[in-house]
């Protein structure tokens, strides 16, 4: 483009949609131990170990 902007991407999209996005990104991560006791137990234990 002559301006050297892009219309491509996700910093391009209205934020509304990044948003959206980036909730589900969040959602379908393994990382999320708040209703798993023993599974945050571990991964912190395994942290810590190095």
């Amino acid at each position: 483009m002559a301006d050297g902007t892009s219309n491509r991407g996700f910093a391009s999209m209205d934020e509304e949609k990044q948003r959206k996005i980036a909730k589900k990104g969040g959602q379908a991560s393994g990382g999320n131990f708040k209703n798993d006791r023993q599974k945050a137990s571990e991964a912190g234990k395994k942290g810590g170990s190095r």
